[in-house]
């Protein structure tokens, strides 16, 4: 890959860059170049990761992929290898509740869920998997059901910029409505800030895996609610119901980021506990480490 590509690649999965764009598909496209090809090159390229067989370890291959129990069995060295399973639904759930347009990085969350559901789905359409969006808020807005045609991603992009961000969201028992929409076993990529209290959160969750699906969470965050980065008087108006609180944000900083760090600790706790990945993103990452992260946990359960 040529320096010029390169650095191209590297501005398209940066925020700062795409925030000029109108088009997601270009931004999907640009995002998956940019994990395919970039300097996080990820050896898994599918979305379901399946054991497909062993082979005798060769010098350079990646320590990694050592079968460890196989050479307390027969003293040899094996390496895992890997097929990428095909004809996969994927399932992308999306939340645009009022919370998802909070902005202090160069683009809002809704926005950047947006790239990223997009880029998942430029990827996983790509394998040939079928794939479908469902938007949320207070209640389930759009719903497109997976399909593996050529115009799907155009379906999908459509749906996305056509749903508005809806004002409220008090409650996440809308993820059980989310699940009645699925009833095929697959993949559900759940984009949101969980900005819901947790036990409802684990309560739809609990439903997704209860029919079968293999879930994964991307909890989308604003560096501002992640680390809260002020000093002095501050302003906070809460998007969805207009409150406000003019408070010293210096004062509340050690209190808050620990309340922060112990309910994400919560969160992944019992995501792990289902079986399901949970990943934690600022807008102001580049999103190519969301699809990198995702897949290398996953080639980590086989």
């Amino acid at each position: 890959m040529s320096s010029a590509n390169l650095t191209l690649t590297r501005e398209l999965v940066d925020p700062r860059f795409f925030s000029t764009l109108e088009n997601l598909e270009l931004i999907a496209q640009g995002v998956v170049e940019g994990f395919l090809n970039g300097l996080h090159r990820s050896p898994y390229v599918g979305f379901s990761v399946e054991f497909a067989s062993h082979r005798e370890y060769l010098h350079g291959d990646d320590l990694r992929h050592l079968n460890w129990k196989l050479y307390g069995r027969q003293d040899k060295l094996y390496v895992k290898q890997y097929d990428a399973e095909t004809n996969l639904d994927c399932h992308l759930v999306l939340d645009v509740s009022g919370s998802m347009t909070t902005k202090t990085a160069a683009l809002d969350k809704l926005r950047y869920a947006s790239c990223l559901v997009a880029a998942i789905a430029h990827l996983a359409l790509g394998q040939r998997d079928a794939v479908g969006v469902t938007l949320f808020a207070d209640r389930v807005l759009a719903h497109v059901k997976p399909r593996a045609k050529s115009n799907q991603l155009q379906d999908i992009l459509r749906t996305i910029v056509a749903t508005a961000a809806r004002p409220r969201a008090d409650t996440a028992a809308v993820l059980h409505e989310v699940a009645e929409l699925m009833p095929r076993r697959g993949l559900v990529v759940l984009v949101s800030d969980l900005f819901y209290e947790t036990a409802e959160v684990f309560s739809g969750l609990d439903h997704l895996r209860f029919l079968g699906h293999d879930v994964i969470v991307f909890q989308v965050l604003d560096p501002l609610e992640r680390r809260l980065p002020l000093d002095g008087h501050v302003r906070f108006r809460e998007l969805e119901t207009g409150a406000e609180l003019v408070t010293e944000a210096g004062q509340l900083r050690v209190a808050y980021t620990e309340a922060i760090e112990n309910w994400l600790a919560e969160l992944n706790r019992g995501c792990l506990a289902r079986g399901i990945d949970h990943l934690a993103l600022s807008t102001d990452e580049p999103l190519d480490r969301a699809l990198y992260d995702y897949l290398a946990r996953r080639a980590q359960n086989y």
